[in-house]
């Protein structure tokens, strides 16, 4: 179970940043639906929030990455 668990751990800064790309991707296709879907204002204010939650997870993975480094002993 320890092994599975490790694999699911983001341990550095450049996993935390391979996973945060990974979020812009899928962030940036759903703005790109939502624009589709609903073209104009409306539209382009949901694919704003997608992008700006990847910011505010963005910033929370790496805080996370070093209160984990700063924690361990």
């Amino acid at each position: 179970m320890q092994k599975i668990k490790r694999l699911f751990t983001i341990k550095t800064k450049f996993e935390a940043f391979l996973v945060i790309y990974a979020l812009a991707l899928g962030a940036t296709e759903r703005g790109m639906v939502y624009m589709d879907q609903y073209p104009g204002v409306g539209g382009q204010l949901l694919a704003l929030c997608c992008t700006g939650a990847v910011f505010m997870a963005g910033g929370k993975v790496l805080d996370a990455v070093d209160m984990q480094r700063r924690w361990q002993f």
